[in-house]
């Protein structure tokens, strides 16, 4: 009763809104949290046996990529490169080495008997999807023949191996918190999981991943108000919103899932490549483009420096993963992936329609990724810290 009763009170709540940046202590606190962390260099983590697998260099393979888009039968037209047109393909011939070892080759059918009759699951935005059509592909090229089930829906599509029990699935929660439409306007829920949180407790692996909606402006914004404390709001600081909704992530994943029986990963901030300074050293003289539009070829790695401006929301999320009861493992690809301009759809995105790709500079994609393509070294790292 109290919650139709907040519902029907909506109207009357939204008409005394603070049209501010949130004021209240709490959010305050969250921004000295952000202004102590801006100090903080990038993290960098490592697993078990002290290989720093997150920091190293991108090296050109010719034996890249691990399956071809024309063989996959899940690839989105957002992520399929190849097929709208995009003429280049040295972009799919780099391999990740990490400082002081080697990853593992991915191996598809060693994936599916170590979690044979077992569900992984994907939750979050795009990019997870991005990610979750990515690991598809590498399996299916190594059992081409066995039998598959596709189911595509709202908000869960589920990809199964059938001969060996084995589901890969993607539910879409882009905030991860609850968003629910009262009488017209959507709200975003910072404080609550509810019905979302049923879907995942059965998977015997999550990946998670949040980020990009919480930056979103405009007719792109998910959201028309923000419910904290049983307050609402036009707007607040992003990163302070986001740390809460993350927040109540992390609770909901500490007080709901066991930690002895599902492996829980949390994918970083997946970068954007939408202002060429930061890979041009700040020299603008010369560029042709705005964005990742043309790149052919990575950032070359210096070492642990950050190409460009290390994500605020990357640590955010490492904070909120450290403060939890059961971590979530972090899958850094932050770093890694920033080095990589040259994966980006650009105009060869299947979400694109003529015009828009004849006018690059404000339509380009520099936000996913092709597919084959980086989302296929998350899931090598994603293979190496799940089995080794």
């Amino acid at each position: 009763m109290a919650l139709l009763h907040s519902l029907f009170a909506l109207p009357f709540l939204l008409l005394s809104l603070q049209l501010h940046t949130s004021s209240c202590a709490l959010l305050l606190s969250l921004r000295h949290h952000h202004n102590t962390l801006h100090q903080q260099r990038p993290m960098i983590h490592a697993n078990q046996t002290n290989c720093a697998l997150f920091v190293g260099t991108w090296v050109q393979d010719d034996s890249y990529p691990l399956y071809q888009s024309s063989n996959c039968p899940i690839i989105d037209p957002q992520f399929n490169c190849k097929l709208f047109g995009r003429p280049d393909s040295d972009y799919l011939r780099y391999r990740w080495r990490p400082l002081n070892c080697d990853l593992p080759r991915f191996n598809g059918v060693e994936f599916l008997l170590q979690m044979k009759g077992k569900t992984v699951m994907f939750v979050g935005d795009s990019l997870g999807r991005n990610q979750w059509q990515s690991l598809i592909c590498m399996i299916y090229a190594a059992v081409p023949q066995t039998q598959t089930q596709l189911v595509r829906g709202e908000p869960l599509s589920t990809f199964r191996f059938l001969d060996y029990g084995v589901t890969i699935s993607f539910y879409r929660a882009p905030y991860l918190v609850e968003i629910d439409v009262v009488q017209g306007k959507r709200i975003l829920r910072l404080e609550e999981v509810d019905g979302n949180g049923d879907a995942w407790r059965s998977a015997d692996v999550l990946s998670f991943n949040t980020g990009h909606w919480w930056d979103h402006q405009g007719s792109l914004q998910g959201w028309d108000y923000m419910e904290l404390g049983g307050k609402y709001y036009q707007d607040m600081d992003r990163l302070a919103a986001l740390e809460r909704g993350i927040k109540t992530w992390a609770n909901w994943v500490d007080s709901n899932i066991d930690s002895s029986r599902t492996k829980v990963f949390f994918l970083g901030i997946s970068p954007s490549h939408t202002n060429p300074n930061e890979w041009n050293s700040g020299v603008t003289a010369g560029l042709t483009t705005k964005n990742c539009y043309g790149e052919t070829t990575p950032i070359i790695s210096t070492g642990t420096a950050y190409p460009g401006v290390y994500p605020e929301q990357m640590r955010v999320v490492d904070m909120v993963i450290r403060e939890m009861s059961n971590p979530a493992y972090l899958l850094d690809i932050t770093m890694l992936s920033a080095f990589r301009k040259d994966a980006h759809p650009s105009i060869y995105s299947g979400d694109l329609n003529p015009q828009q790709r004849a006018n690059p500079t404000y339509s380009a994609d520099c936000s996913h990724w092709c597919l084959p393509g980086l989302p296929d070294t998350w899931n090598e790292l994603f293979y190496t810290t799940l089995f080794y």
